[in-house]
């Protein structure tokens, strides 16, 4: 049996597509790393800078009135709300850590190698760089620095700092005070209060973390779509004995 015309077809089926593959993964792969380690450096730089050369509560203007740096430490979950005390801390911790965990295991084994788009993966690696920024904070900067009041605070030998490893304090200071004012008299319960967008103070993390979410859920029509499988190439070996037909 002559396998020659079938050796081609073989081929690019299990040996030429599967490299070109795991290839596509390796640099999606890559993607994801980059684009982690990019949101971690400028999340941590910025949150460094505002530990070691701000006061607790120091707000400085950055453009006009609207936008600031604003220093406060989040003890808990996003807008400084709380869960328990030590061990809901702890709680918090752990969890960000098994979610950034998961989050990496999941955009590798099902994203990428299920062939999801790259938006999709793009914005996942978002969430997940925005986790592990956070994550940072919750488990070191109780152990290398010290406290935040009325001085600057300093790094610090490991262990002699603020806190315990775990329970560290989360460092915001992204500000945009764009519209403030008063509530109306005829408004319920808030009239004649006074009212500000956006109130929370956030950092990098926080809004990649946003930006990630929001993304996916305006835009997951196009995002949650799975990029085509790659045909295959079927070239059909000419047969010795064939011969030309005659119009």
């Amino acid at each position: 049996m002559d396998i020659l015309p079938t050796l081609p077809k073989y081929l690019n089926r299990h040996i030429y597509i599967p490299i070109i593959f795991a290839k596509i993964i390796l640099v999606k792969l890559k993607h994801v790393i980059f684009i982690v380690l990019a949101v971690l450096i400028f999340d941590q730089a910025l949150k460094i800078y505002i530990k070691t050369h701000f006061f607790y509560g120091e707000e400085i203007n950055v453009l006009g009135h609207w936008f600031k740096l604003h220093f406060i430490e989040n003890e808990g979950m996003a807008f400084g709300m709380k869960f328990g005390e030590d061990w809901g801390k702890l709680f918090l911790t752990l969890f960000r850590l098994c979610a950034v965990a998961w989050g990496f295991y999941f955009i590798q084994t099902t994203l990428i190698r299920q062939k999801y788009s790259n938006g999709l993966i793009f914005c996942s690696a978002l969430i997940l760089a925005g986790a592990l920024g956070n994550s940072i904070d919750s488990v070191f900067y109780g152990k290398i620095f010290s406290a935040s009041s009325f001085h600057v605070a300093h790094f610090t030998a490991w262990g002699q700092g603020y806190g315990q490893l775990f329970h560290g304090h989360v460092v915001d200071m992204l500000y945009f005070p764009i519209l403030q004012g008063t509530f109306p008299s005829w408004m319920p319960f808030w009239a004649g209060e006074p009212f500000e967008f956006f109130r929370p103070v956030f950092n990098i993390a926080d809004a990649s973390i946003s930006g990630g979410v929001i993304a996916i859920f305006v835009f997951q029509r196009s995002l949650l779509k799975k990029e085509e499988e790659p045909q295959s190439a079927t070239h059909t070996a000419p047969t010795p004995d064939a011969e030309p037909v005659a119009d």
